[in-house]
């Protein structure tokens, strides 16, 4: 009885790591941002507007989840009403942007993997602050002692940061919206 029990022992974390590395590859790869792409929270095409974006696959949907902003992007796995089955999180790689105005239809990086630039002087295409990715930590330095800022994990992007941001729009107005704000579309600040 006793090896029977040693070798479920060693098998059972065997087992469940071999699922883990099936359900990694499962993740489906990035999608190429075309003009057809919609922001989920502010309804507009995402190529209209400068900055890095994101998108999101979730199992219970048939299309990834659109973004205008990467702020966005986060919050949409912070907010308690937005799917948990959450199956990649792709954001712009900004260092490997042509510029902040074009941040590339194809340079996506996993998001969990990024580093990001949070607290900057830079805005967000849509006019809010902003949690600029990187693949490398030497772009988001550079990205960091020009613009201000500093450099974190995404497991380390402060809740406060990505929902309460003083110049709110798109996700964190969608939030204020459900607190007991004006329904309607966020307001645009000048």
């Amino acid at each position: 009885m006793k090896r029977r029990t040693l070798l479920l022992a060693l098998l059972v974390p065997l087992a469940l790591a071999g699922c883990n590395d099936k359900q990694a590859a499962k993740a489906p790869l990035p999608h190429r941002m075309t003009a057809e792409d919609i922001g989920h929270y502010c309804g507009m095409n995402v190529l209209e507007h400068p900055g890095p974006k994101g998108h999101i696959f979730v199992a219970s949907l048939i299309q990834p989840v659109w973004f205008s902003s990467v702020r966005d992007t986060i919050a949409f796995t912070m907010l308690p009403d937005e799917p948990k089955d959450i199956q990649a999180i792709y954001v712009s790689d900004m260092g490997k942007a042509a510029d902040w105005d074009k941040p590339g239809a194809d340079n996506w990086i996993e998001a969990r993997k990024a580093l990001f630039v949070i607290e900057s002087r830079v805005k967000s295409g849509m006019g809010g602050d902003e949690a600029v990715p990187f693949s490398e930590r030497a772009a988001a330095e550079k990205f960091a002692g020009e613009n201000g800022g500093r450099i974190v994990g995404f497991d380390e992007v402060p809740r406060d940061y990505v929902l309460a941001s003083a110049n709110a729009t798109g996700a964190a107005a969608t939030d204020q919206t459900a607190e007991g704000s004006p329904s309607g579309p966020p307001r645009r600040t000048p």
